[in-house]
């Protein structure tokens, strides 16, 4: 005798469907995880690649890359110059990679004063308020209405070309974005109960400043800062490839790509595409690392993540 109580198709789709929500979310939480971890991966090796060219590289390779050879002017890239030579023979490799090690010098540090001077600016406004704060952020308002370029090309014009009017041009004009979000986090630290908890227990307002506020912001300006080292190295680059930042002896993946251009027009491509890529992959890594630390320190992306 057939069985009666089999479930019909039907039945068994009705049966199945409160769960199938469940198990689509559960997929989309394990790729996006996977992704996640892919990124950070990915990122942390090109980091660590970079940090080893730049540290390893210049000590080891028994070369001076400023060295001129006329008879091996833009040789395509081989066993014995694997990215090619430029166009008075020096080996492009090397001068990419002390072309790396001045553009990192220059978006670190600048990377670092910037967040200093943004987040003084920021906590200060944030925690006097009244005027204090409106005369900042109009501060703030009037100095973002330039074009970071055009400002940066002024300050560096006052100065002979070199390494740092770069880098106090960079951070004359980084400091902005800082200061916002250093303000704004500050603000909503305020309306804390452990911040009234402190003011009504007697703690003057440099304590509270500095034992509650400035911890609590830390890790948004340590994002700011990581995330300014990019924009750091591409505005030195462009101010190099302008003309206007390092000078045009000193390597820096600027000046490489500035005159690599008339050999670009006449079909040599390696002395414009190693620079380039020295330029973008570094930064592409940096700020995928960044985009993890953003993940994990703001909670409603955390929660995204985890579903």
């Amino acid at each position: 005798m057939a069985d009666t109580t089999a479930d019909t198709p039907l039945e068994k789709a009705d049966t199945a469907g409160p769960a199938a929500p469940a198990v689509v979310w559960r997929s989309r939480g394990t790729a996006r995880r996977s992704t996640h971890t892919l990124r950070l991966r990915v990122s942390a090796v090109l980091v660590a690649v970079t940090a080893l060219a730049v540290l390893l590289v210049p000590p080891l390779v028994q070369l001076d890359q400023q060295t001129v050879d006329l008879a091996s002017k833009l040789l395509p890239p081989s066993w014995s110059h694997p990215f090619g030579t430029d166009d008075v023979g020096r080996d492009l490799l090397l001068r990419c990679v002390y072309g790396l090690r001045v553009s990192l010098l220059v978006g670190v540090v600048a990377a670092l004063t910037a967040t200093v001077i943004g987040t003084a600016v920021g906590a200060a406004a944030g925690a006097l308020g009244g005027w204090v704060d409106r005369l900042v952020m109009r501060l703030v308002d009037t100095v973002s209405s330039v074009p970071h370029l055009l400002l940066g090309i002024f300050i560096v014009a006052m100065f002979r070309p070199g390494v740092w009017p770069v880098v106090v041009s960079v951070a004359a004009t980084h400091w902005l974005s800082t200061a916002r979000i250093v303000r704004a986090e500050v603000l909503s630290l305020r309306s804390r109960p452990y911040i009234d908890a402190a003011v009504s227990g007697g703690a003057s307002r440099r304590r509270v400043v500095l034992r509650h506020l400035l911890p609590g912001v830390l890790p948004q300006a340590g994002l700011a800062a990581v995330l300014m080292i990019p924009h750091a190295m591409w505005h030195e680059s462009a101010l190099s490839f302008l003309g206007l930042g390092l000078p045009t002896h000193t390597a820096s993946l600027g000046t490489l790509i500035q005159g690599a251009r008339g050999t670009l027009l006449a079909g040599q491509w390696w002395p414009t595409l190693f620079p380039g890529l020295f330029l973008i992959i570094p930064t592409l890594a940096i700020a995928g690392l960044a985009g993890v630390w953003r993940e994990r320190i703001n909670p409603r992306r955390r929660s995204e993540l985890t579903l």
